[in-house]
């Protein structure tokens, strides 16, 4: 299993370090800030192998220009056709990579933004701003359509897998899990446990897969009733595109 570490950065972002196996290089995934990484790089006395980005949003991207000048060899993987100019693999849906011997496919999942992409692999998913525990990405760019079926990519995925997703809002998201599923027994439990961790400040992440197909009520648009959903932003059919952009409206005004 690889290892993760989270460094903190802004109110409420995480920049993931993958370690690798000889214990002396890691890769960063979104550095929204370069400095928090300097720190965590002399304090744990490693090198920066690599950077991946999943998309271009400036608290995802803004560390990486003064990482590559501090380390010149890296290579910087990000999406295609997005406004982040500073990539040096331009990466597609179905496309595949491999960082410190670890094997990662990615996958396209518009909806937050046109660009976004994940990456898959070594039984986790470094997922952005797409999936959150609990929640999703605002639509900026893409359509509830959009990111209705890029929910689909994580359905798809090993219920084992773990999310690695890049800010911590478990605890906003799971207030409106709660009020969007009154009677998922799943939903209460894990919003109890979230509350006791962030009153001691503790992370939340990793999820699981399995974890959010039982509590996320955007990945599961398709189950929660209509009358679940407040009458100003219930949608007039029971099909699951209509009912997720009805929730994601709703938790927008939540």
């Amino acid at each position: 299993m690889a290892q993760v570490e989270a460094i903190k950065a802004y109110k409420d972002n995480y920049i993931w370090a993958l370690q690798g196996s000889d214990n002396k290089q890691v890769v960063v995934v979104d550095p929204g800030l370069a400095e928090p990484v300097f720190a965590y790089l002399k304090e744990q006395n490693k090198t920066l192998a690599a950077i991946l980005i999943t998309h271009h949003h400036w608290d995802h991207t803004t560390g990486v220009a003064a990482l590559k000048l501090a380390y010149p060899g890296i290579t910087v993987y990000g999406p295609k056709n997005s406004p982040f100019t500073d990539v040096d693999v331009a990466l597609s849906d179905g496309d595949t990579l491999k960082v410190l011997n670890y094997d990662f496919q990615v996958r396209a999942t518009p909806g937050h933004t046109l660009d976004h992409i994940c990456y898959f692999g070594a039984g986790l998913v470094f997922s952005g701003d797409t999936l959150f525990s609990g929640g999703c990405g605002r639509l900026f760019e893409g359509s509830a359509e959009q990111m209705w079926q890029s929910m689909q990519v994580f359905r798809a995925l090993d219920d084992k897998t773990l999310v690695y997703c890049t800010h911590e809002y478990t605890q906003a998201n799971m207030q409106f899990a709660a009020a969007s599923q009154p009677h998922n027994e799943a939903v209460l439990s894990y919003q109890h446990q979230v509350e006791t961790k962030r009153a001691q400040d503790i992370i939340t992440l990793p999820s699981t897969i399995g974890l959010e197909k039982r509590i996320n009520p955007f990945l599961r648009a398709d189950v929660i009733s209509l009358g679940a959903i407040p009458p100003q932003f219930r949608p007039q059919d029971d099909e699951p595109n209509a009912k997720f952009a009805a929730l994601r409206a709703w938790k927008d005004n939540f």
